[in-house]
């Protein structure tokens, strides 16, 4: 055999070996399921058709529960915004969190004026809430470094522009959103954030949240209200952002991070959803978005039909996974996908959103002091479903006791990768796949929550017990007790009949708090029972 003849038969044979390998790689990226993780803002419990809603209309989400799998009993990690966001993203619960409040980052107004809607268009360094260290590991960064294109839209509220801490830093290849929190306090914003760069819309005007009808605009009179109704509805350039980013992904598996800004007041929704449930409510008195006295229901916009643009923005957010779920099965995608949808926290209180008129909590209680902003059920217990075709079995409900902590060990089970050693929670991949959790699900014997705001919270879940103990910084001493089998909306205190049960707090404080980094979050009377161990 001569050389030539060698180093052709060389060249032939490297491309056959080479021509393997790239047909292997597609083939291990198809065994890992593209993953949704849906998360809605202040939705409640009860309001899904799914949870027993009867006025909001979700056909759609209501269409995945009975494709997949429903949680009766799966918690937020916070009753608000920022906090449950982290618990989501790095797997540690409310004791060991870095970010256990609504923080705006702001200490001793060092920053400015971080609240002046107007101040911050012109100044980007006003945005945002206090940033995650730099070093901070995400679902996202999990999920990226093991070969998933990723990709988040909707409402960050866990760092600030110009920081380490913003989506493409923290794990995500790309973002489009609201980087800030508060800048979400209007769905017609004059900018949203496109990976770390302003992204204008230069069609909407500057009106500033909590802008209130001048004193000569009728307010049953829909001319009013037109300014709050600028040309681009933020929720709607986001989706067509997202639909563009599943094109995008091609052979890789996918992780998309979805957390709509819906139904978050201010009451802003499309006119033909609003119409739809004008039409089915009837006439309705407006909302003035001013705080009565003896009522906490105030702030945000005004709003003539205030109901119906409540249930509206729930319909076009149901609207939207629908057609998510279409676009999904028209490009193939759609069977080996995994899609979760929750909400961050229980529903609001205030912005004319009338939780008690919906029943917006299902079972429970969700006025204030019971609802969003406390960790009684209503404040932390949220709807949660998956859906996995051929994975996950339709039309199957479970009662397995999980939270917003155990997403991470989940997902990563699910991709087939390792967990990070420091995460709290528990992989429920085996109640999704098998729907037999009695035998094969592994179980907390407790779930822990500390809050530091609305004068300071702990909460325990252990069993059928809920431990509680509320306005620590008050100095209340009273530790609530409930038995979540036989009274769910926790009504009846039985604490002074089980001393014993109350007694395990003192216990799990010393075993699951951790002092927060940041003293914006301390809680003295915490510390206090963690460094007796």
């Amino acid at each position: 055999m001569d050389l030539k003849y060698k180093i052709c038969l060389v060249i032939i044979c490297a491309a056959f070996c080479s021509c393997i390998t790239k047909e292997k790689e597609p083939a291990k990226n198809a065994e890992k399921p593209n993953i949704i993780y849906i998360l809605a803002d202040d939705l409640g419990y009860g309001e899904l058709g799914a949870y027993g809603q009867t006025k909001i209309e979700t056909p759609n989400i209501d269409e995945l529960a009975s494709r997949g799998m429903l949680f009766t009993q799966h918690y937020s990690g916070a009753p608000v915004c920022a906090p449950a966001r982290s618990v989501l993203m790095t797997g540690k619960h409310m004791g060991h969190s870095y970010i256990r409040g609504n923080d705006e980052w702001n200490t001793r107004g060092e920053k400015g004026d971080v609240w002046n809607y107007k101040k911050v268009v012109k100044d980007s360094t006003l945005e945002g809430q206090r940033p995650f260290p730099k070093e901070t590991i995400t679902i996202a960064s999990l999920l990226k470094n093991s070969g998933y294109k990723t990709g988040m839209f909707g409402k960050w509220g866990l760092g600030a522009p110009h920081t380490e801490s913003i989506p493409t830093k923290m794990g995500f290849d790309y973002f489009f959103g609201y980087n800030c929190q508060r800048q979400a306090h209007t769905y017609n914003p004059v900018h949203l954030y496109e990976n770390d760069l302003r992204y204008h819309l230069t069609a909407n005007d500057t009106i500033a949240p909590s802008t209130k009808l001048g004193k000569d605009e009728d307010p049953y009179a829909l001319e009013s209200y037109e300014k709050y109704n600028q040309p681009v509805y933020a929720p709607e350039i986001s989706f067509e952002k997202l639909i563009s980013f599943v094109d995008s992904t091609k052979e890789a598996p996918f992780f998309l991070y979805w957390a709509s800004p819906i139904p978050h007041a201010p009451l802003q929704a499309p006119k033909k959803w609003v119409d739809h449930y004008v039409e089915k409510f009837g006439g309705e008195e407006p909302y003035s978005a001013k705080y009565k006295k003896g009522s906490r229901n105030g702030g945000y916009f005004p709003n003539r039909y205030p109901h119906a643009t409540y249930a509206a923005m729930i319909s076009y957010l149901d609207e939207n996974v629908g057609k998510l779920v279409a676009h999904l099965k028209k490009i193939g995608k759609y069977d080996n996908t995994i899609i979760m949808f929750t909400s961050d926290n229980g529903p609001t209180y205030n912005g004319g959103t009338d939780s008690p008129w919906f029943n917006s909590g299902g079972p429970f209680n969700s006025e204030y002091g019971r609802g969003k902003g406390f960790l009684h059920e209503g404040g932390i217990r949220v709807p949660m479903i998956a859906s996995w075709p051929g994975k996950i079995k339709a039309g199957t409900t479970t009662s397995h006791i999980s939270a917003f902590w155990d997403v991470m060990p989940t997902l990563c089970d699910i991709a087939k990768i390792e967990s990070p050693k420091d995460t709290d929670g528990i992989s429920f991949k085996n109640t999704l796949i098998t729907g037999n959790e009695e035998n094969s699900q592994r179980e907390h014997e407790y779930l822990y929550w500390e809050y530091p705001e609305y004068s300071g919270q702990v909460a325990v879940r252990m069993g059928k017990w809920k431990i509680l103990w509320k306005n620590i910084k008050k100095g209340n001493k009273a530790i609530e007790l409930y038995d979540l089998d036989n009274d769910l909306a926790e009504t009846n205190n039985i604490a002074d009949k089980h001393p014993e049960i109350v007694e395990n707090l003192f216990e799990i404080i010393k075993r699951e708090h951790k002092t927060p980094e940041n003293e914006t979050f301390i809680i003295k009377e915490l510390e206090a029972i963690y460094n007796t161990k």
